[in-house]
């Protein structure tokens, strides 16, 4: 894949043996000043941790993990019943200073290239656009990458990520309980409950961000469950 995508080699230590089968694609962004600053530090032995992929703000991908080999990207993190993350999924490093460094949008060239990628690695593992996922999803108690200003919509697009529900949205008027109950079905970690409805916020309305479970957060999740029962 390297030579059809014009990828740059840059091997990272930080991997070992996978335990589990191909299943998942997790998307972060690397939330450091630069990208030559992250790119060194998935590269150094000391900082124990890696992706499969970088991509840079101008497109470009370096390659640092093979993927049969288990990266360390998605740390203490589950989805949908599966603890051991790194096993089942290829990590996807985007680079983006992210919060704490000041988060902007993601460049037109720099979407273009995680959606090729993207593409080319669901179709070679047949990954579900419901494994498609952000390290907060993941992870909420801990991460929000990539953020509410990455362009999934894009991804949606191309049938790789789960596109967000905005047709003919019914408010199911669950409890708080029940909506929890939903989002373990649909495969979050509820263990601390507002973080997760942040996560599920951050993913599908980004606009609004309270952690409060209103009715169109019953509604988009309603409707996610029904279109993905699985």
């Amino acid at each position: 894949m390297d030579e059809f995508m014009g990828m740059i080699w840059n091997a990272s230590p930080n991997f070992g043996e996978r335990k589990l089968p191909i299943s998942m694609l997790v998307l972060h962004y690397t939330g450091m000043k630069d990208g030559p600053s992250a790119i060194d530090w998935l590269a150094n032995k000391e900082s124990g941790v890696s992706a499969h992929y970088v991509v840079a703000e101008d497109g470009q991908i370096i390659h640092m993990v093979r993927e049969e080999h288990r990266a360390h990207h998605a740390g203490v993190s589950q989805w949908r019943g599966i603890k051991d993350v790194n096993s089942a999924s290829i990590g996807i490093e985007i680079v983006n200073p992210g919060h704490e460094w000041g988060y902007r949008a993601f460049p037109q060239e720099q979407m273009q290239s995680v959606l090729k990628l993207s593409d080319e690695i669901c179709k070679t593992y047949h990954i579900h656009p419901q494994n498609v996922v952000g390290h907060s999803d993941i992870a909420p108690a801990r991460k929000q990458d990539p953020g509410e200003l990455f362009d999934w919509g894009l991804l949606a697009s191309h049938h790789i990520a789960v596109p967000r529900p905005n047709k003919n949205l019914q408010d199911p008027l669950w409890s708080d309980s029940r909506f929890l109950m939903g989002m373990e079905r649909y495969g979050y970690d509820v263990s601390m409950p507002v973080e997760a409805v942040v996560a599920f916020q951050r993913r599908f309305r980004p606009e609004n961000i309270d952690g409060v479970i209103d009715g169109q957060c019953r509604a988009i999740l309603w409707s996610l469950l029904l279109d993905h029962p699985n």
